[in-house]
């Protein structure tokens, strides 16, 4: 089988080709859907159009079947509006737009996170306006924990995260997360970040990593303890320049909202007792793949 998937999110749009069992990122950009909803009460027209573009982009380049789906923001839309956006986007792309529950997301993505897990791990899914947490033990997904919050939503309330440096204490925005946010009950040793750039972030964001000794997947290479983690990630807010960072990004937009992530990913380690943390790019085009191999 041959396919290419397009993810879209609040935030984060990622296109992967799958072809015999391999999945290949092409490409993740940034568009603005909730931050932009937000701030006109509807979808952006130039949001639509840019998504539309690159789709009709993607199908004259790889002349193959497309599977297009959305999350967060496109779940929240008034029945009238999405019924608007789906026939556009039917109609200016001759392909369909799936959106996606936040469980079908969460257990997506969990499907592609654990492939190669024996441990019990906690798999974090966080995007621009929702967060999805899932338990998985013994081959299946123990607990289940979603919340209606996301990255844009703390952005929204401490908007010098995307400056320079943050003035906001990274102790301060972990409060306001946590008060929000829905928590498991269960525990785990492991925390593996799933549904965006994590990897991408730990790589290029100039935070500490090492390779990750847990479990073999080239999909999920590197790792880090959790005092390092909250040792990096106080320095991302105080000390490490997001301009000199996006100076050298072919997407600067990317790296916005990154300083309300790792409050997330903390509040969640935190709670769960995690003692390593696992950033990965991994997101549900792994669990669709294979519902699709069925």
């Amino acid at each position: 089988m041959k396919m290419i998937v397009i993810e879209v999110g609040s935030t984060c749009t990622k296109i992967d080709l799958c072809e015999n069992d391999e999945i290949t990122r092409l490409d993740m950009i940034t568009i603005q859907f909730k931050k932009n909803y937000k701030l006109h009460n509807c979808l952006d027209e130039n949001d639509v159009e840019t998504l539309i573009n690159k789709v009709k982009s993607v199908k004259e380049k790889y002349n193959t079947s497309i599977y297009a789906c959305g999350t967060s923001i496109f779940r929240t839309l008034e029945e009238n509006e999405k019924e608007e956006f789906l026939a556009r986007f039917y109609k200016e792309t001759g392909y369909s737009f799936h959106i996606i529950s936040q469980d079908q997301e969460n257990e997506l993505t969990v499907c592609g996170a654990t492939r190669f897990v024996n441990e019990k791990v906690t798999v974090f899914i966080g995007g621009g306006g929702s967060t999805e947490i899932a338990t998985y033990e013994n081959k299946k997904i123990k607990e289940m924990v979603n919340s209606k919050i996301g990255v844009i939503d703390v952005m929204n309330e401490f908007q010098d995260l995307a400056d320079d440096l943050a003035t906001t204490s990274i102790e301060k925005v972990k409060g306001f997360v946590k008060a929000r946010l829905n928590l498991p009950k269960e525990r785990s040793d492991i925390l593996i970040l799933a549904g965006g750039g994590h990897e991408l972030f730990a790589r290029e964001s100039g935070i500490k990593y090492e390779e990750n000794t847990i479990y073999k997947d080239k999909a999920s290479s590197i790792m880090m303890d959790i005092e390092t983690r909250k040792k990096e990630s106080t320095r991302y807010y105080e000390e490490i320049s997001l301009d000199e960072i996006r100076n050298k990004s072919k997407d600067p937009d990317w790296w916005y909202a990154t300083r309300a992530m790792c409050a997330f990913v903390l509040v969640v380690a935190e709670e769960i007792g995690a003692k390593y943390i696992v950033p990965t790019d991994i997101s549900m085009v792994y669990g669709i793949m294979q519902e699709f191999n069925k």
